[in-house]
């Protein structure tokens, strides 16, 4: 994990990976990049912080994800499958997660 601030040349972007905020249910992947983004630091936490738990909840790249449930009002927040358990976070908070999605 590292903090950078997202660019236009960023491996990421280019393979076509999302962020988590922006996957929809049933949407399913593999984590390709947990980092930091300078324009999402309204976490209630600070960014090292939120990175440590992240990975603590076993975020990390190569992860197999599926967005499996978003709350009712604002679409928030948002249940995943992350391998073999199901966690729950804000869309603020999966801002920092970058995932490639599975061919459909």
């Amino acid at each position: 994990m590292r903090e950078t601030q997202a660019s236009t040349a960023d491996p990421a972007t280019q393979a076509g990976a999302i962020r988590l905020s922006k996957a929809r249910p049933g949407d399913r992947g593999i984590i390709v990049d947990v980092r930091s983004d300078s324009r999402s630091r309204d976490h209630g936490v600070d960014d090292a912080e939120l990175l440590r738990r992240l990975l603590e909840f076993g975020f990390v790249e190569g992860a197999r994800i599926e967005l499996i449930h978003e709350g009712a009002l604002g679409h928030d927040p948002i249940a995943v499958r992350l391998d073999d358990m199901r966690v729950a976070l804000r869309r603020r908070d999966a801002q920092d997660i970058w995932i490639q999605l599975d061919a459909q």
